[in-house]
């Protein structure tokens, strides 16, 4: 069974081991690096094919696939590790391009980059991954499944949409707050906006185009249109577009 090991054990890194483990029967091996080491702890407790290594030289010993997940101006750190021509490499780690991750990982050579979100801990994420490789897919659809991308261009795209979810919850959170200057208790309006949402998303197991699921939503007259139209007008959209278009710009690593 392959072992893997975890540089950086943050957020994502959690979230990734918790959906490799939890509930499962036979999980995998998982070696992982004492940065982060209080997170690091907690899983090996809470796990038991899980390790912390001494440092980060011990996971690379022990690892047959080692997922980078850390910082971008931490990543020079690479390249004082002793690699080997049969390690692969999945990076997690925002702009840090496949050339400078092979110069920072030499000898080996099957590397590849990914965009794993939170919801891999519940084995329900959908990950990118640039370059293919089988190494990734098969990590990746033990936590719900993979979207290959041939494509850098098109990978940093997606990457860029992944750098939503903040603002997105920041528009809930403005909601939230909107509700308790209205007099609704914070509890209650949490409780009412995640479910407006949880509500709304589940609709889009049909399928249904999201510019669809707008116009359904948006009657004529309505309120929602109302609230639709004084967004638009205002710029809130294009002001996403123009956020999208940083992101990518900074992400762009090739």
């Amino acid at each position: 069974m392959t072992t893997y090991g975890v540089l950086g054990v943050g957020s994502i890194a959690k979230a990734v081991v918790t959906g490799l483990c939890e509930g499962v029967a036979a999980p995998p091996e998982l070696v992982l690096s004492p940065r982060g080491a209080a997170t690091a702890a907690a899983l090996s407790g809470r796990y038991e094919t899980v390790r912390v290594a001494e440092d980060n030289q011990a996971v690379l010993d022990a690892a047959d696939v080692v997922l980078v997940c850390l910082r971008t101006t931490d990543t020079d750190v690479l390249a004082d590790l002793t690699w080997r021509p049969d390690h692969v490499v999945v990076s997690a780690t925002a702009a840090l391009g496949v050339p400078r991750l092979l110069a920072l990982v030499a000898p080996a050579t099957r590397v590849c980059r990914s965009v794993p979100m939170p919801p891999v801990a519940e084995r329900a994420g959908l990950t990118a991954v640039h370059p293919p490789l089988q190494e990734a897919r098969a990590l990746f659809d033990r936590l719900g499944s993979t979207l290959e991308v041939e494509e850098v261009a098109a990978y940093e795209a997606l990457s860029a949409t992944s750098a939503t979810l903040s603002g997105f919850f920041g528009y809930l959170a403005t909601q939230t707050a909107w509700l308790q200057r209205q007099g609704i208790g914070a509890e209650d309006a949490r409780s009412y906006v995640a479910a407006t949402y949880a509500g709304a998303l589940g609709q889009l197991e049909g399928g249904a185009g999201f510019d669809e699921l707008a116009a359904e939503y948006a009657t004529p007259g309505g309120v929602n249109e109302q609230v639709a139209r004084e967004l638009r007008e205002s710029g809130a959209y294009v002001a996403l577009d123009r956020a999208l278009d940083g992101a990518h710009h900074r992400l762009a690593t090739e």
